[in-house]
């Protein structure tokens, strides 16, 4: 693989890394990947060194294309990828033929996703880093979110696609939902508050605003109580800082915050908890809770271990034809499927041309139909694909026989006992 094509660029999707260090002297905001857990997660999947750069892709993921084969790996929100129009779960390293098409369904989970792709993103360093800035036009491609028409160069890879299938373990993959409990180390400024104001800070819920971007997670809800008032000589700034004003409201700022503030900053959020905050969306509720440096570093080492389970996957063999589960791509001991299917088949017509009614075996999604009317079919074909659980279960025939209806449409969800195909006897239908 040497580029990515861009067919449609998606509501937000930069190059982002690690961030730019070093030149904070200068006003230049050290930016980069709002989730750098997940970004590290994708670099490590894909096999590369962590610190790469990946694409952070926001609620509505791009249309790409693949000119060549090679190996990617999603990481962070679960936004419904589908590679080649197959469901592609997240926390995985998977091998892609040329040609191939990532698209994606809509957010499942979360508010971020990072794809990264063995050989890396190859956009040039600017003072360091291949972050995007785009307040400044500054890195990544160009400065700017990637749009239709755009080829996103790939560099060379060692990467072999026998390494293809590596995951997160299971017990690894994070779940974010939509109340956040989020743990804070208290300061710098913590001592400008009122013991009342300290105390709505870590009891009360708040809300995130629609306001909110990558320079900060904007809240509403009962204001902070200042002592003096909120303003203050500038100083440096944090990830994690959280800025109270003049209206009592707290500012979480992220990772294009400025490189000074003059606000108050009640309390820094432990880095292992500035995922949450990255994968949050608009009206989600955040809550503030206390910890001590210490424990928020061990915290930190601790998600920082998990990323180390990584190494010891061993690699996965190619998928055989069976139940898949989504998550994962592998292959399920659940042969019995298909004898699901049959058991639930229902005699619709006299002993000399018998009806096989083939039913869901539960409630789902009809991801694809593979026959249509007056085709033939042996036991154990696959008839159409069922996306329930968080899996995709291939409805296969009963029995030989000739399909003499469809009663399934792609894209539409049925209860489960819900018809899907007809099957008359091939042998004894007459037309």
């Amino acid at each position: 693989m040497t580029t990515i094509e861009v067919l449609d660029g998606g509501l937000l999707t930069t190059v982002q890394d690690l961030g730019r260090f070093g030149a904070q002297q200068y006003g230049v905001p050290v930016s980069g990947a709002m989730d750098v857990w997940a970004l590290r997660a994708a670099n490590r999947l894909a096999g590369n060194d962590e610190r790469a750069a990946a694409l952070e892709m926001t609620l509505a993921g791009p249309v790409l294309r693949f000119d060549g084969p090679g190996v990617i790996a999603l990481a962070g929100a679960h936004l419904g990828a589908r590679l080649d129009g197959r469901p592609m779960a997240p926390w995985q390293s998977v091998g892609v033929p040329a040609g191939s098409e990532l698209t994606f369904s809509g957010v499942r989970d979360g508010m971020r996703a990072y794809l990264a792709v063995a050989g890396v993103i190859d956009v040039p360093l600017v003072l360091g880093s291949r972050s995007t800035l785009l307040k400044a036009r500054l890195g990544g491609f160009m400065g700017r979110a990637l749009a239709a028409g755009d080829r996103v160069p790939i560099g060379p890879s060692a990467m072999m696609i026998g390494r293809a299938r590596w995951r997160l373990a299971r017990e690894s993959v994070p779940v974010y939902g939509h109340t956040h409990t989020v743990r804070v180390v208290m300061g710098p400024q913590d001592d400008a508050f009122t013991d009342e104001g300290t105390r709505t800070f870590l009891s009360e819920r708040y809300t995130l605003d629609s306001q909110s971007d990558r320079v900060g997670c904007r809240l509403t809800g009962p204001p902070v109580a200042h002592r003096r008032g909120a303003d203050i000589v500038s100083d440096g700034t944090a990830f994690g800082s959280v800025q109270v004003s003049g209206d009592g409201l707290p500012i979480v700022l992220m990772a294009d915050r400025g490189t000074t503030g003059g606000y108050t900053k009640i309390a820094t959020v432990a880095s292992v908890d500035l995922s949450r905050l990255a994968q949050a969306a608009p009206g989600d509720s955040v809550r503030f809770t206390r910890v001590g440096l210490d424990e928020a570093q061990a915290l930190l080492r601790a998600a920082r271990a998990r990323l180390d389970g990584i190494a010891r996957e061993e690699p996965w063999s190619a998928p055989e034809a069976g139940l898949f589960e989504e998550d994962s791509g592998a292959p399920l001991a659940a042969p019995a499927y298909t004898a699901l299917a049959g058991a639930l088949a229902v005699r619709r017509r006299s002993s000399s041309a018998p009806v096989n009614t083939v039913c869901a075996a539960m409630p789902g999604l009809v991801v694809s139909v593979a026959v249509v009317a007056g085709d033939v079919v042996a036991a154990g074909q696959p008839l159409a694909v069922l996306e329930a659980m968080k899996m995709q279960n291939p409805v296969r025939a009963p029995r030989s026989g000739r399909v003499s209806r469809v009663l399934a449409v792609a894209g539409t969800l049925v209860e489960g006992g819900a018809p899907l195909v007809e099957l008359d006897d091939a042998e004894t239908r007459r037309d």
